[in-house]
């Protein structure tokens, strides 16, 4: 008999994954943790149902959120990274020299440990000697921090449950206050495509466009993200996110699967219904605070 993983996307649309076996199952004091594994994706991990990541397509997510804000600030230094507790994103950070420190807030000891059992590649970026692991809730964390980061990632899993309050207005407020005058932050934006997640990726470009300067919207293909289509906010004190140079990153040679230097560019240029709906949220909140 076939085993399927299946998640609801709306109440009319699910994903089903064949799966040969579940090698995982608990619960923390946050989440449901389980972890599967699957002929077609390989390994891969669901909170309370929803798939987080697969070992066959994390790297996208990882490198769109790590190397587009990476290419475009000339000299980061200090990050800090929201959740993040599967070490993927520190990972692809732990390719920069220049980087002097990475802080992980992740609240949920429990993922972090299962992660390093079972998705080694992604847990082997916490072990980078540049990296701190704070087991704390992370707008609590922000509250106390002023002018410190060169970069903010929020690589929170959702804006409901343990992790909402990451995507409060008062969280990208405390972002903006933590970064120093020339910082960047990015965060997962969610899909747009299915009407009952259009309100949230509203919402989350409405609190960006009201706390950052410079506000914008990318893309990326992810499969087992709701549509295969995800959506990542950029907001930046001064940095547009085109402006950066290409020949300085790519003189790095930082290995890549899915990230290039074009694909950068073109991430930016958003089909029209996407663009509709963020500009007739700018449109609604110029002047306001």
């Amino acid at each position: 008999m076939d085993y399927w993983f299946s998640e609801y996307h709306t109440g009319n649309v699910k994903m089903s994954v064949r799966v040969e076996k579940q090698l995982y199952s608990g619960q923390s004091d946050f989440q449901r943790i389980d972890v599967f594994d699957s002929p077609e994706f390989g390994r891969f991990i669901t909170s309370d149902g929803s798939v987080i990541f697969s070992e066959k397509d994390e790297f996208v997510y990882d490198e769109m959120i790590v190397h587009v804000p990476m290419a475009v600030h000339p000299n980061a230094k200090r990050i800090l990274v929201i959740g993040g507790g599967d070490g993927g994103v520190a990972r692809e950070l732990s390719y920069y020299d220049e980087i002097e420190s990475i802080e992980v807030v992740e609240p949920d000891e429990m993922f972090v440990e299962v992660c390093k059992e079972f998705f080694p590649d992604n847990a082997r970026g916490l072990e980078d000697p540049r990296v701190t692991i704070y087991y704390q809730d992370g707008l609590r964390f922000l509250r106390s921090r002023h002018n410190e980061y060169d970069l903010i990632i929020n690589d929170a899993t959702d804006p409901l449950g343990h992790t909402a309050g990451l995507f409060t207005k008062e969280f990208y407020g405390s972002c903006y206050k933590a970064l120093r005058e020339d910082g960047i932050m990015v965060y997962q934006h969610g899909s747009p495509f299915f009407d009952e997640d259009e309100e949230p990726c509203r919402s989350m470009h409405r609190k960006a466009f009201r706390s950052f300067p410079i506000s914008r919207v990318y893309q990326a293909h992810i499969p087992t993200c709701p549509a295969g289509y995800w959506l990542f906010g950029f907001g930046s004190k001064k940095y547009k996110p085109l402006d950066f140079d290409a020949k300085r990153w790519n003189d790095r040679h930082i290995k890549t699967w899915y990230y290039t230097t074009n694909l950068h560019k073109g991430a930016f240029m958003l089909p029209r219904y996407v663009e509709d709906l963020l500009e007739e949220e700018e449109e609604k909140n110029k002047g306001r605070n």
